[in-house]
């Protein structure tokens, strides 16, 4: 065991400093001019509304780019309603469209996200096109198979991974969609009628909506995959029904204001239950990042220079439009503190018995039960094991891509029968469970400048492949999080790149206001050699930008950055160095990986301010630099596995705290409950679990919104 502790100084010398300065700055500041005031409806005004839709289809018809599905969506909305923007539709042709086409006839994953594409362009604009085109588009929405239980032809190996939340959504809604515009028509795969796959469509699509109500959303604040949800949701309002339209129009606003109380500069920089280095690394390459332009006009790099599939979705909607308090809320300048939790409790570490007790609600017994798993990343869970087995063998589901590895355990002793691959998947709860998605507090503090949010105790210790456990945000790409690697990587940032994607052991994470601490303690060992899966490496590391920064210090343990007026301070228990440059996709030339070796066990301690709240950097920095830090390392028992860590900071911004690897977390001596009391707890909304009115609040304007119902008003 072993004690460190940072020399105390005077950590508060400087606050009667930095309120001088805030007193004076805010005495000569001219009043910000109020909003303009909200309509009566509720909704962004009109006008402007459909005037950010026609400036978006000129942006996404700068060029045509024929092999783009978007684009070629883009360029055909614009020519129905801009006189001035002409085009001939007949010029469309099947070979355009070869590539999207022979992913959806190869069944490869993520032709559902193609076919979404391929399904709008034939119902929209299906009259427009040579006759030739038209048919090919008709045979992929006949012959698509929508779910994993349908026919399998022979010969045919489906590679799609249907069951995630976004997929569950997308399947659900194409083959709704699909059978609703075909009603008569016999569908190649099942042998059905249109008619009968609209049916399950919507027996599916209200079971998922009824799921989201009730829990949240299982890929919690998902860069990558909020938006496809938006995509589905939007097609829905649009297309669907009265009932399903007016309920998806409703789960848009909950996901708007999402995006509305979580994004800096259009970065949408929280914690993220499934994201990637690509996306988390700056807003640029977020697949939010046009959608949240559009809605909030926030980013100032404004629109990628491509068409966005949900963004057009929304300049082409005629029957969305935004709450106006959620527009509001994006821009609030006021600091702000929301808790949100979402997904099921399922804890795969718990001792097996003979019969679990599921959640209310849910089943581990049930065969329908699965899908709502496996949304859950819940496959590998000992309680599912049972349900995943079964569906893996009855359908086949080994001869795919996505699940040829675990066909050797169907056959290996000690893993074929239901008993053994439970115990064997109790044993290994921490290691092969890397993409469950159970139940989240998460926690962000935001302000002028500066946002800062994480995931609350969750899943320490255990492997996660896309978790994104934290991130303090101080702009459009001055962004700083930790992570634990599995590999030597972080060139390419590829999806499966573990170096900076997710983490070989999560933290244990506890936040209070605008401070975090972070406690990297593995549960398991590294795996060598003999067991890649669940190796790591002996070090964590920090992403911190230099150049995207005004402002980079270091002072002892401390690293600590500026942009404008946002701070950010980052403290590791052990030395930290700057790995050299490497080429990155980013395009970073100056220091960006900050990395802390000497072992997998680690705490870091990270504080965001703002000048409002500060003075000027150097204040914060002074104050900062001066707080105590005290760390106890228990060290690492003989199974060579970290037995954690005992924290306490003397936080200038928000008094005493203390945190341990195994005890709760302290904020002057008074217990911080780290889960949240219900869905959302805020300033701008407050529901409780499994409630479904949300009452979105913004000064003294509200919006009313009914995730059971669909009913949106104003009040």
């Amino acid at each position: 065991m072993s004690t460190k502790r940072t020399p105390r100084r005077s950590a508060r010398r400087v606050l009667a400093g930095a309120l001088l300065f805030v007193l004076v700055l805010v005495a000569a500041c001219t009043p910000t001019p109020p909003p303009p005031p909200i309509p009566p409806d509720g909704f962004v005004a009109l006008e402007p509304w459909l005037e950010r839709q026609r400036d978006y289809l000129r942006h996404g018809t700068d060029q045509l780019d024929r092999r783009s599905p978007e684009s070629i969506l883009a360029a055909l909305a614009r020519s129905s309603t801009d006189d001035s923007f002409r085009l001939d539709a007949d010029e469309f042709t099947p070979d355009d469209l070869a590539e999207k086409f022979a992913r959806v006839d190869g069944h490869v994953d993520t032709s559902d996200f193609d076919l979404m594409r391929l399904w709008l362009l034939w119902h929209a604009h299906g009259d427009r096109l040579a006759p030739e085109t038209r048919a090919a588009l008709e045979q992929r929405i006949i012959g698509f198979r929508y779910w994993y239980t349908d026919p399998l032809p022979a010969g045919v190996i489906d590679h799609k991974w249907f069951w995630s939340e976004n997929h569950r959504l997308i399947s659900h809604t194409l083959e709704y969609l699909a059978g609703s515009s075909l009603p008569d028509q016999r569908f190649a795969i099942s042998g059905e009628t249109g008619r009968t796959h609209a049916d399950r469509g919507r027996d599916r699509l209200t079971a998922w909506l009824d799921e989201k109500a009730r829990w949240g959303f299982s890929e919690w604040h998902s860069d990558v995959y909020y938006p496809e949800n938006v995509q589905a949701l939007l097609l829905l309002s649009e297309y669907a029904e009265p009932a399903l339209a007016d309920r998806a129009r409703a789960l848009l606003d909950v996901l708007f204001l999402d995006f509305a109380q979580n994004q800096v500069e259009g970065n949408f920089g929280v914690t993220h239950g499934r994201s990637y280095m690509k996306d988390k690394s700056r807003a640029a390459d977020q697949n939010t990042r046009d959608i949240i332009h559009f809605l909030f006009d926030t980013n100032p790099d404004g629109y990628a220079p491509w068409v966005d599939f949900g963004t057009l979705l929304l300049a082409t909607s005629t029957t969305y439009r935004l709450p106006a308090v959620i527009a509001a809320i994006a821009t609030d300048p006021t600091t702000a503190l929301t808790a949100q939790r979402m997904g099921v409790a399922l804890d795969p570490t718990e001792p097996v018995t003979a019969r679990p007790t599921p959640p209310p609600g849910t089943s581990f017994d049930d065969p329908e039960a699965l899908a709502f798993w496996w949304d859950r990343g819940a496959m590998t869970a000992w309680q599912v094991v049972p349900l995943s087995m079964a569906a893996i063998r009855e359908h086949e589901l080994w001869r795919g891509d996505l699940f040829a590895p675990v066909a050797p355990l169907l056959r290996q002793p000690g893993t074929s029968s239901v008993m053994g691959a439970q115990h064997v998947a109790y044993a290994l709860g921490c290691q092969i469970n890397a993409g469950l998605l159970s139940e989240v507090t998460t926690v962000t503090w935001r302000s002028q400048g500066a946002m800062l949010s994480s995931a609350q105790d969750y899943r320490p210790g255990c492997l996660g492949r896309q978790y994104h456990a934290w991130q303090a945000t101080l702009g459009a790409d001055a962004v700083v999080f930790t992570t634990h690697p599995t590999t030597t990587g972080g060139a390419t940032w590829a999806d499966d790149d573990l170096y900076w994607n997710g983490s070989a052991s999560m933290p244990r994470t506890g936040q209070v206001g605008s401070v975090a601490i972070n406690l990297y303690t593995p549960k398991f060992a590294a795996g060598g050699a003999a067991n890649p899966d669940a190796n790591y490496l002996p070090f964590t590391h920090a992403f911190f930008p230099t150049q995207h920064f005004d402002e980079v210090r270091q002072v002892g343990a401390w690293t600590l950055g500026r942009k404008g007026d946002g701070y950010v301070a980052l403290w590791s228990h052990r030395p930290t160095r700057w790995a050299p440059v490497a080429p990155n996709p980013a395009g970073l030339t100056e220091r960006y990986d900050l990395l802390a070796e000497g072992g997998a066990h680690n705490v870091w301690i990270t504080e965001v301010g703002t000048a409002e709240r500060w003075g000027s950097f150097r204040a914060f920095v002074d104050a900062v630099t001066e707080a105590e830090v005290e760390v106890i390392d228990f060290g690492i028992g003989a199974d060579r596995v970290p037995r954690g860590f005992a924290v306490r900071y003397e936080s200038p911004g928000e008094g005493v705290l203390a945190y341990s690897s195994d005890g709760p977390l302290l904020d002057d001596d008074a217990v911080v409950n780290q889960q949240a009391p219900g869905r959302i707890s805020g300033p701008w909304a407050s529901v409780g679990q499994g409630q479904p009115l949300w009452h979105i609040r913004h000064g003294a304007d509200g919006f009313l919104v009914d995730l059971s119902t669909g009913r949106r008003t104003a009040g």
